[in-house]
């Protein structure tokens, strides 16, 4: 899928639920070499994830619809759920993650989880900044998309 925010961004699908958005070409490499990939671009609900993030990208729309599924350990699995407790258009820092998980010693490791989050976007983890308000790192050091997606949603 092209978009005007990240380029191309690639999509994975398992069984009518999202499963992978990959923002990078060298992450959807490393995910087709875990998982048999098909190239299936008319699949329904493919198609219909294409449409709820065309319509978010163009500021239509602030929820999403469709089925996901992320798979990570214990921890990763609840930070990702908290994840998308949080409103479009509005922030927490890790520190306020880690205390709603009832983690409050777990501020790092919040980050490490959001940085191994295999939906961005739809699981909101560019929603996620330092406590001093600053834009830390996005898949890692990409905080120039953290950027774009907060301006999209009026953040900033």
């Amino acid at each position: 899928m092209q978009t005007d925010i990240f380029g191309t961004i690639y999509i994975l699908t398992h069984e009518q639920t999202l499963i992978d958005i990959s923002l990078t070409k060298e992450d959807w490499e490393t995910v087709c070499n875990k998982y048999d990939v098909t190239f299936a671009p008319d699949d329904a609900t493919l198609v219909e994830i294409k449409n709820q993030l065309e319509d978010y990208f163009k500021g239509k729309r602030k929820t999403f619809s469709f089925s996901i599924a992320c798979k990570g350990t214990a921890f990763q699995e609840q930070v990702w759920n908290e994840l998308l407790n949080i409103p479009y258009g509005e922030t927490r820092c890790y520190a306020d993650i880690a205390n709603a998980i009832n983690n409050p010693k777990a501020v790092r490791a919040v980050g490490q989880a959001n940085r191994k989050n295999p939906i961005p976007i739809v699981v909101p983890c560019h929603r996620v900044i330092g406590k001093d308000k600053s834009l830390t790192g996005y898949t890692g050091t990409r905080t120039d998309l953290k950027e774009k997606l907060l301006e999209l949603e009026g953040v900033l």
